[in-house]
């Protein structure tokens, strides 16, 4: 598995998570569920986006925008629009009444009606992030980032276009499907950007060597790698491989399986919540489970028992936070 697909794959749209509005002047829209990362698409029309932190971001017809949380943002007509601001969350967006009105946007908080050549379309869907492996994809992203359009994510665009003018059973499942597809769009497009600052492993994926080595390390991260078996299933010598990992990556190979095996380790320390330390250090390559401490210690800071009650703790907060 490659890098990219390994972070990602716990981040995935939610019905309950989905909405769409067609708007028509003035308006502003206060998002205040803080998701971590909120996919912001228009259709038709346009507006702003307007974070809690930096500066105003336009988002005209077919661009998708995409907004890091846990900070607010705000969607408006146009900067200083005299509209009250409605507030929404994730409460809006959860199909409590039967009919697609529901299930489709936010009717039940405001409907918008209006000359048809003025209105704007906007879909957006937030989405949880669950977990250190996924949250490691957050990590470069900015408050805002914006894909530039054309290629695949238009033909998205056009999906979605047609699918949320319809009322067809599945629909949800494939409005999230859609939101999903859009948001691997947007997110290897602006990665692929000059200057983005993009994490160094999305660049070294593309080295026939270290991209090679990556998608070992990701593969089977449980086995007892060393730099010359990792070197010999790439099929080049210690030291080249030792070198050129380190240049493309910024940390050699080892030190960046024991970084991925504690990423991992943190989840499953979670999800196997009846799974013993020493089952979770076998399960990422440690037969030691007093070394597998040690590394999760110096790396993430606190002990592997101590991660788990605090990110379990956590977890129970904020299901009484939201229950």
């Amino acid at each position: 598995m490659d890098v990219f697909s390994d972070l990602i794959r716990g981040v995935r749209a939610n019905g309950s998570l989905f909405g769409s509005s067609t708007l028509s002047p003035p308006w502003a829209l206060h998002f205040v569920d803080g998701a971590p990362l909120t996919l912001c698409s228009v259709l038709t029309g346009g507006g702003w986006i307007v974070p809690e932190h930096g500066p105003p971001e336009p988002l005209r017809a077919r661009e998708t925008v995409v907004v890091r949380g846990p900070a607010t943002f705000t969607f408006v007509d146009e900067i200083g629009t005299p509209a009250e601001p409605v507030v929404y969350g994730e409460h809006c967006a959860t199909p409590a009444a039967s009919g697609t009105r529901y299930r489709r946007g936010w009717g039940p908080c405001r409907e918008e009606t209006g000359a048809a050549g003025d209105a704007t379309t906007l879909i957006v869907g937030a989405y949880p992030v669950r977990g250190e492996i996924s949250r490691r994809l957050l990590e470069p992203l900015p408050g805002v980032l914006r894909a530039d359009g054309g290629g695949t994510g238009e033909a998205v665009l056009d999906h979605l276009a047609t699918e949320v003018a319809m009322d067809t059973p599945g629909q949800q499942v494939v409005l999230d499907r859609l939101l999903d597809w859009m948001l691997v769009c947007t997110l290897r497009e602006w990665f692929d950007r000059p200057g983005a600052g993009a994490p160094a492993w999305w660049g070294a994926q593309r080295d026939p060597v270290v991209g090679d080595a990556l998608h070992l390390l990701h593969a089977e991260p449980a086995a007892p790698w060393t730099v010359a078996a990792l070197a010999e299933r790439t099929g080049v010598s210690r030291s080249t491989l030792a070198k050129r990992f380190t240049d493309l990556v910024g940390e050699p190979p080892l030190t960046y399986l024991t970084r991925w095996r504690m990423t991992l380790a943190a989840d499953l320390l979670v999800e196997r919540d009846t799974a013993t330390v020493a089952d979770i250090a076998r399960a990422v390559g440690y037969s030691d489970p007093f070394g597998f401490s040690a590394a999760f210690k110096r790396i993430r800071g606190i002990s592997p028992s101590r991660h788990r009650s605090t990110a379990t703790a956590a977890a129970a907060a904020t299901g009484r936070s939201t229950g």
